[in-house]
């Protein structure tokens, strides 16, 4: 009887959030290992529904970097990277539609449909949304064919939403001349956020959020302000790898959107917690 009272006062802890969010779009970032983990895969698709079938819009938005680096060394090529952007030749460029807009699209969609939801892949091979332009790094490094998003398809989106569907979108664009570019997911997924004008933004991530240790999961920062997360930068608390990812949220909130998120997804039904408690899982970076 207790447990189930404290399964009862969780839903009702939930209720108010629910109402909250009802109506409201999340963009919902997925990728790196998490897309390879089957167990961590299916609780983040798992709660992806839950989230539809309360009236929250997610839309996903994925890479596949593992998947591709195992695909371009079968093929014979070493993945090169940089700064973070993977230097993206012809062949290699294929190998990334194949994997990412092929594979791996089809596969999270297939798997949503199976565990029960409603889902459709929005991708170069199927109906296309994210539009975009040749990307150079700031001193003019070529990369081949690496892009960044400038135009979403908002209609599209927001359409297939509005039908109670989950749209699933790999981070590829095409250019105005119809050529395609391989994009960082992590950019891919702001440009969707702030072109629906999400209310919160999620990464997906393999650590738990922003800590004031690096080495102490327990140190966690639940909540920060822009202003605060700037601090921590600049105090050496926030760096190396994690400095990137929460610049990425600040120009986020920047562009309109209302709330961004890093959250651990090996944890099970962190996107839940994390949306729908009151204490969270992971960091929320706030405006």
């Amino acid at each position: 009887m207790q447990k189930a009272i404290e399964k009862a006062d969780t839903l009702i802890e939930a209720m108010g959030w629910i109402r909250r969010f009802r109506g409201k779009t999340t963009v919902i970032k997925l990728g790196g290992s998490l897309l390879e983990c089957e167990d961590a895969r299916r609780h983040i698709l798992l709660d992806v529904i839950f989230m539809e079938s309360v009236g929250m819009r997610p839309v996903i938005v994925h890479g596949g970097g593992k998947a591709i680096n195992d695909a371009v060394r079968e093929a014979g090529i070493e993945p090169q990277f940089v700064r973070g952007r993977r230097v993206t030749d012809a062949q290699t460029l294929e190998i990334v539609r194949k994997v990412l807009a092929g594979d791996l699209n089809r596969k999270l969609t297939e798997e949503i449909e199976y565990l029960g939801g409603r889902a459709i892949n929005l991708s170069p091979d199927t109906t296309n949304v994210l539009f975009g332009e040749k990307w150079l790094t700031d001193d003019g490094t070529d990369l081949g064919f690496v892009g960044h998003v400038n135009r979403v398809d908002r209609d599209v989106i927001e359409g297939l939403s509005y039908t109670d569907q989950v749209p699933v979108i790999p981070s590829m664009c095409f250019g105005e001349d119809g050529q395609l570019y391989n994009v960082n997911a992590d950019t891919a997924a702001m440009a969707v956020a702030q072109a629906l004008g999400a209310e919160k933004l999620v990464f997906l991530s393999d650590v738990n959020g922003v800590r004031m240790d690096k080495t102490d999961p327990d140190s966690i920062v639940h909540s920060l302000s822009a202003e605060q997360a700037r601090k921590l930068i600049d105090q050496g608390v926030i760096d190396a790898g994690m400095i990137p990812k929460v610049e990425a949220c600040l120009q986020t909130l920047d562009r309109g959107v209302g709330k961004v998120h890093i959250i651990d997804g090996r944890i099970r039904h962190s996107l839940l917690l994390e949306i729908y408690t009151t204490s969270g899982v992971g960091t929320e970076i706030r405006k």
